[in-house]
């Protein structure tokens, strides 16, 4: 008798512990990224000339990565090995091209798509029931082709679909799910009241109130600090006066004037940070914090355009290059991340990752399936501060540039048509990243084995692409 009521009890408990497991809600997931924000734009990763208060509390809420990479040194490659796993070795998208009508009026115009089939965080998450919401800078397809948000995973889509017409923070239209939103405050000469980085605030906080009682993935991808460098009224009263500036920035054809260029910058990036306070807020008053994923970084490193001034401001934190460079200046970007009762606050990981690890590390947050021959790895257990597993090695592409990673080893090859726009300097280039992080010290000259043994790597991580083949 005993022993029946044992048994009995046993499966009472057993079937409680199943009760609980599938009674608690899935997390949800807010994947926020920034344009061109460098790594040494943020309080706690360096940051002296401006101020980052909620980002600084994420972080102390939470976890930065130290060494985290973006997919590329632009925005459309990057953007594509988040979405997918796959390095630009292997990605269907490696550079900027722009396909369709002008990016300026009310066409349908966008960088090139996604092909019908691809699998991406958005499906992976919507086959686990998540209601799934990108917000913010596409840069992935029309809503004509296959590269579409709603045909590349996403239920809810607002914002710019071409990274051209994104120089502009004062657009005269964005999409809302394959529909022109016109915007009659704006006009075709870029200027106007309604800012773009506000209206996708709203459209972001109107997603979580209408999904607030089911799983939710939210992409937002913001569209500041890349110039055109425009702030808000409010915005400027933060910062106007606060710099010397040296000069005023005249404009060019894609980028606006600004008489005060460093202020008006630095204005942005209070903009950024604002609004990423209003997000966890929103999450607080929702009841939804606890139980919500939130993860921060930025596309690629900080600009040398548009009036932007990233010597100034050590954008690039202790490292060499930028934007469009596959130095460390241009691919090594933040990465904090927030989770309560999951992440220890206040730490810091050493753990290397990089953009094609979001797709298996969200899909193991989700308990999602992964897809086949993908490069990423999940790096959900430094996240929770266990050990990971680790990359052989870390490769980029773009243009006629490589560059690849092995342990601290880093090789970097620039082809003569685009040797990078912080130095142009010998094609082949080794650096020892324990010792050197700022890479100014090309051992290539002394390593010759070392060069050959990275060499070996980068090839066997390098398919040939059609659409961007490598440029010598």
């Amino acid at each position: 008798m005993n022993r029946l009521r044992n048994l009995i009890l046993s499966f009472a408990v057993l079937g409680l512990a199943s009760f609980r497991t599938l009674a608690a809600s899935p997390p949800n997931i807010v994947l926020i990224l920034a344009d061109d924000l460098g790594w040494g734009e943020i309080g706690v990763y360096g940051q002296k000339k401006f101020k980052t208060p909620n980002l600084d509390r994420l972080a102390n809420e939470g976890i930065r990565f130290t060494q985290f990479y973006s997919g590329s040194s632009v925005c459309a490659p990057a953007r594509c090995t988040l979405m997918t796993g796959y390095h630009t070795g292997h990605a269907q998208v490696r550079g900027n091209l722009r396909t369709g009508g002008n990016a300026l009026g009310l066409t349908n115009t966008g960088q090139h798509p996604l092909a019908a089939g691809t699998v991406t965080v958005g499906h992976l998450l919507q086959k686990r029931g998540y209601r799934t919401g990108a917000i913010g800078k596409w840069g992935l397809g029309r809503f004509d082709n296959s590269g579409a948000p709603d045909k590349q995973g996403f239920d809810h889509y607002f914002g710019y679909l071409c990274q051209l017409q994104a120089h502009t923070h004062y657009p005269n239209h964005l999409w809302r799910n394959g529909e022109i939103v016109e915007i009659p405050e704006n006009d075709a000469r870029w200027n106007g009241t309604k800012h773009s980085h506000d209206l996708m605030t709203e459209e972001s906080l109107k997603f979580i109130d209408d999904n607030a009682e089911k799983p939710f993935f939210l992409y937002l991808a913001y569209a500041i600090p890349h110039v055109s460098i425009q702030a808000t009224p409010e915005a400027r009263t933060e910062y106007d006066g606060k710099f010397d500036e040296p000069k005023t920035y005249k404009g060019s054809r894609t980028y606006v004037p600004h008489e005060t260029p460093r202020a008006g910058y630095a204005a942005m990036i209070h903009m950024l940070d604002r609004d990423v306070g209003r997000i966890m807020d929103k999450l607080e008053a929702k009841g939804l914090a606890e139980n919500t994923l939130v993860l921060f970084t930025s596309d690629n490193g900080p600009t040398f355009n548009g009036g932007s001034d990233s010597a100034f401001f050590d954008s690039a934190g202790p490292f060499g290059g930028l934007k469009v460079d596959l130095y460390e200046g241009g691919i090594r970007v933040p990465l904090i991340a927030r989770w309560p009762g999951k992440i220890r606050p206040n730490t810091i990981s050493l753990h290397p990752a990089a953009f094609w690890d979001f797709l298996p590390t969200l899909a193991e947050v989700a308990h999602a399936k992964l897809p086949q021959g993908i490069d990423g790895l999940s790096f959900l257990p430094a996240l929770l501060g266990k050990s990971a597993p680790r990359h052989k090695s870390f490769y980029w592409e773009f243009g006629g540039a490589q560059a690849i990673r092995m342990g601290e080893w880093k090789l970097v090859k620039n082809s003569p048509r685009r040797a990078g726009v912080a130095r142009r300097t010998r094609k082949t280039e080794l650096f020892n990243l324990a010792a050197d992080p700022g890479e100014r010290h090309d051992l290539a000259p002394q390593l010759p084995d070392k060069v050959k043994e990275l060499e070996v790597e980068m090839a066997q991580q390098h398919t040939p692409s059609k659409a961007f083949p490598l440029s010598k």
